[in-house]
């Protein structure tokens, strides 16, 4: 069956850079949109970044230019690399994988504060 498995999460302080991972499995990954999401206590899940099977990329306004998705088709696995967090990027973070149906991880707690 589809599993997405996030890991990365962590507390940092502001200004920061952070890598999350996501291992899939259960499908052809490499010919999958991948996807990460975010929610953010008390408010709801928001889409961050998706990288498309040919690698074409899109991100959230916010997070445009300090963070960067990137998939390895040869280890099942997509990034999000994280830079200049802030404060606001405190949030879960969710991979998401659009395979028939939605599929979503766990989640990876990152945590921004001084």
């Amino acid at each position: 069956q589809v599993q997405l498995v996030e890991s990365g999460g962590d507390l940092v302080q502001p200004g920061r850079s952070l890598r999350l991972s996501c291992a899939a499995s259960g499908f052809t990954f490499s010919r999958a949109h991948m996807r990460w999401y975010r929610q953010a206590p008390g408010k709801e899940r928001e889409f961050v970044a998706l990288i498309s099977p040919t690698g074409i990329t899109s991100y959230l306004e916010s997070v445009k230019g300090r963070f960067t998705i990137s998939r390895d088709n040869a280890k099942n696995t997509v990034y999000l690399e994280m830079n200049s967090l802030k404060p606001d990027d405190t949030a879960v973070y969710y991979c998401n994988a659009v395979v028939l149906s939605s599929y979503w991880g766990q989640g990876t707690l990152v945590t921004v504060s001084s």
